[in-house]
């Protein structure tokens, strides 16, 4: 029986990292570690650990339930959106792309159709 999960991040910027994920994006601290926060937003579990180099590779995507919560998002990220919002029929979606603080790539979007599953 699996109760969750969280998916780590080395960083060398952690303080700014988190802080991006917090201030703008809107997730909480979690749980404090010592070299570690972990975030929660929603039902995701996700921290940053400190490292001597960055992880970059992945996407972190936040889901929401309405284009209008995409659209509000993409105002918060500012200058670190890499696009404006716009449909994805390969998907379904409504999304867009931006950068946090460490370059990893950060995607915010709504599903077109219903999900099977709650999330």
């Amino acid at each position: 029986m699996t109760a969750g999960g969280i998916l780590f991040f080395r960083t060398t910027n952690r303080e700014t990292t988190t802080a991006f994920y917090t201030d703008t994006v809107g997730a909480e601290v979690w749980l404090e570690q010592s070299g570690c926060t972990i975030l929660r937003h929603g039902n995701m579990l996700f921290g940053f650990c400190d490292g001597d180099e960055t992880e970059t590779d992945g996407i972190v995507t936040f889901v929401y339930d309405t284009a209008d919560e995409v659209d509000e998002m993409h105002e918060r990220v500012g200058d670190a959106a890499r696009e404006a919002p716009h449909e994805n029929e390969q998907y379904d979606i409504y999304q867009f792309f931006a950068a946090d603080p460490d370059g990893r790539t950060v995607e915010f979007q709504t599903f077109r159709h219903e999900v099977s599953a709650p999330l």
